[in-house]
């Protein structure tokens, strides 16, 4: 009788030494953002982003333990309306790096919601592994009544093992829902509801710490890319302007006196510009400057040669991209041509 219980100690033993084995490596990056944020007292509405360190966000959700091999990593703290291109090119490489040469299933990223979905966008154009690689934040700080922040992180988590996100892209996970790097945004300043799924709609959603998705994201991303960032230190200039009634040219002209290498219009409507400001924008055409229609409309593409004959103008349409999107494929379009009509085929493909 004690031969069979060492046998079956033993055996126990080594299922569990196997299961700790077999579970998934996942590492978190942070970023700072609400989700690592502190307000005075847990009923305040004010708050400052970035304060928590990785650690402490690890350990406030211990149930996620359960599902992967965790570790994380603090790559910056800061609110997301100070992301920049310096952060998001050592993000991409940091997220190459550990996904094809330290043998990670997958990344978790802790983000700020503001500039959420730009990050996602550029991590989708830039990271080049089938791995998921999740987005996770908050609208509520750390310590508030009710924070959103750690069922987030532990879905994103969910969704970083999951068999079903492999190939998906770079996805964000938010109030349950699962939203592709491409179609994501935020759509409401405070809700805990805020991202949406834009022209495509929610793609999948985590129940019970177990990933579903609904729809395959079927344009370009990852390892389909032809864009990469290991060799850049720095990206293109591209800003962007808004449109609206009586619009000013002098935002365009400022632009252009700063020798910006790209512009966005969100423009009214179909992408349209405002007369003052359409001349400007063909003059900066014409001196090398490239020039991308968007719409400040929330929903809707920017239709190529509708309301403004871009063949003519050598313009580019951004087609279902929306401006802080279409800004941002500028830039790596940029990295590899200069050519209006190849840029305007990379808006077709991504």
């Amino acid at each position: 009788m004690k031969h069979i219980k060492l046998l079956a100690a033993i055996a126990l033993a080594l299922c569990i030494s196997f299961s700790a084995v077999a579970k998934p490596k996942i590492r978190i990056i942070a970023t700072g953002g609400t989700i690592a944020g502190v307000s005075s007292t847990s009923a305040s509405s004010a708050y400052t982003a970035g304060q928590v360190g990785i650690q402490t966000l690890i350990d406030a959700v211990p149930q996620m333990l359960y599902l992967a091999d965790i570790s994380g990593e603090q790559l910056v703290n800061i609110g997301s309306q100070d992301m920049n291109d310096e952060v998001w090119l050592k993000l991409a490489k940091r997220v190459n790096q550990l996904l094809n040469e330290e043998g990670y299933d997958g990344v978790v990223i802790t983000h700020g919601t503001d500039t959420m979905e730009e990050t996602a966008y550029f991590l989708n154009l830039t990271v080049h592994s089938e791995k998921p690689v999740i987005l996770a934040g908050s609208m509520r700080p750390s310590n508030a009544i009710s924070a959103d922040g750690p069922a987030n992180l532990y879905n994103a988590v969910a969704a970083a093992v999951s068999p079903a996100c492999k190939g998906q892209g770079v996805l964000c996970c938010m109030n349950n829902q699962l939203l592709d790097a491409k179609s994501v945004i935020k759509s409401h300043t405070i809700d805990c509801d805020t991202f949406e799924g834009g022209h495509y709609g929610v793609i999948g959603y985590v129940y019970n710490g177990e990933a579903h998705i609904l729809q395959k994201v079927t344009t370009k991303h990852t390892v389909s890319s032809v864009f990469s960032v290991e060799k850049l230190d720095r990206l293109p200039k591209v800003g962007i302007v808004y449109g609206y009634a009586n619009c000013s040219p002098l935002p365009m002209q400022a632009f252009v006196d700063a020798q910006y290498d790209g512009i966005v219009l969100a423009g009214v409507g179909d992408g349209n510009f405002y007369k003052d400001v359409f001349d400007v924008a063909v003059k900066a055409q014409n001196s090398g400057i490239q020039i991308v229609r968007s719409s400040r409309c929330p929903s809707g593409p920017t239709c190529l040669n509708s309301e403004v004959d871009d063949d003519k103008y050598h313009f580019v349409a951004s087609l279902d991209l929306n401006p802080q999107k279409a800004r941002i494929l500028l830039m790596l379009a940029l990295t590899k041509t200069h050519d209006w009509q190849e840029i305007q085929e990379f808006y077709k493909e991504y």
